[in-house]
């Protein structure tokens, strides 16, 4: 409990911040709204994919939506942990299901905060880590993380993830990574990332024990009391990473066998939806088709610089070093939100969870003058707060 406590007052002006942003954004989106004679927290809890969840937790597994092209929208696309929660506090609580999914959402932003602090400030230190927060607090779709969608609720089970692998507790690792499989298809990037860490533990395990054993003599003393068994150590690590694909896996081969599609089941469902992962062919396709008319060949390069500006920021990532985890988590994420067929509106709602990316701009922030850099945050959290009310008062997020 001390722990816990000094590592709350260490994250405390992250959070502090965090909270304020996206009280900002609240506030500009009820105004903008209310300008519109829209509500602002229909628009958060009762629209687009909120809706989805909504009705699974109401009504569970089977509805879909048959559109004219002969497109299945089926709600077993959306994966059961977010609607498993709204589901049990409606039970418990006077909320419905839209509020309850709000109140997740809501409180799985501020751990997902407390999550990236950990991770930047056990990477970069402390003032890295309130910078890491603020920046993905002020991202342009920053707004989502309010809304009761699954993003914020994986982001919270992905960065905790990390930051277990990172400190040596496997078990603990591989049950987030269970649950954040449970939230949403990427969960696959957190399975990747304990994997890659676990293997390379034992490799290094494997080596120093071979090393020690070149450099031991015969009378080698025994191990102190209360010293660590590595035996014991290598246990909890390999059971977590058992645990880590369990969620992920349970729930794809459960709808397979729903469906009648096999262990590949889901992927029909996601088909239906016309989602899938084709290299990057399609998005490559919808940029290129931009700089068919002068109109949108603007779009078409912001697009581009966009994509490099992320592969830019990955190769950034690595020169930096950052711990294996991480590199395999973000590195997944931003595949498989570049590269997959989905509707392209919602790419960067996908990059979302993608907080690795932030470090490095984190880290040249934090080398900034303390004014300087709550000038920049506090700006862009304007601009963030006004594209979010414009954003859901307009198209919205798919």
């Amino acid at each position: 409990m001390t722990d816990l406590s000094a590592h709350a007052r260490r994250a405390a002006p992250a959070l502090l911040g965090y909270a304020a942003v996206r009280a900002l954004g609240l506030t500009v989106l009820a105004l903008w709204s209310a300008a519109r004679d829209k509500s602002g927290y229909t628009l958060l809890t009762a629209r687009w994919d909120s809706l989805w969840y909504t009705r699974v937790a109401e009504l569970g597994y089977g509805y879909e939506v048959r559109l004219p092209n002969g497109d299945i929208h089926s709600n077993l696309a959306f994966f059961p942990l977010l609607p498993w929660l709204e589901r049990i506090l409606a039970a418990v609580t006077p909320l419905s299901s839209a509020d309850a999914g709000f109140l997740v959402s809501a409180l799985a932003s501020l751990a997902a905060a407390w999550g990236i602090f950990a991770v930047a400030d056990h990477v970069h230190g402390r003032r890295a880590g309130v910078c890491a927060v603020l920046l993905w607090a002020v991202l342009p779709v920053g707004i989502v993380q309010s809304m009761a969608y699954s993003e914020s609720l994986f982001t919270a089970l992905a960065t905790w993830s990390l930051y277990a692998v990172l400190t040596g507790r496997w078990v603990t690792a591989g049950t987030l990574a269970l649950l954040a499989g449970l939230t949403r298809p990427v969960g696959l990037a957190v399975v990747a990332a304990v994997w890659a860490a676990g293997i390379a533990s034992f490799v290094r395990d494997r080596r120093a024990a071979r090393e020690g054993r070149a450099r031991a003599s015969e009378h080698a003393p025994s191990p102190a009391p209360g010293t660590t068994v590595p035996g014991a150590s290598a246990t909890r690590r390999a059971l977590g990473m058992l645990l880590a694909p369990l969620g992920a896996a349970g729930y794809v081969l459960w709808v397979g066998h729903r469906t009648g599609g096999g262990p590949l089941g889901y992927l029909d469902v996601q088909a239906g939806w016309r989602n899938g992962f084709d290299g990057g062919y399609a998005f490559a396709r919808f940029v290129a088709e931009k700089f068919t008319s002068s109109p949108t060949a603007l779009a078409g390069l912001a697009l581009i610089a966009g994509v490099a500006a992320l592969v830019w920021l990955y190769i950034v990532c690595l020169r930096q070093g950052q711990p294996l985890p991480l590199l395999v988590y973000a590195g997944i994420v931003l595949a498989l939100a570049l590269c997959a067929s989905s509707y392209f509106g919602s790419k960067p709602r996908l990059l979302l969870p993608a907080f690795p990316l932030l470090l490095p701009p984190a880290v040249a922030l934090a080398r900034q003058t303390t004014r300087r850099s709550a000038a920049v945050l506090g700006a862009v959290a304007v601009g963030s707060a006004v594209y979010g009310a414009f954003w859901l008062n307009g198209s919205g997020p798919p």
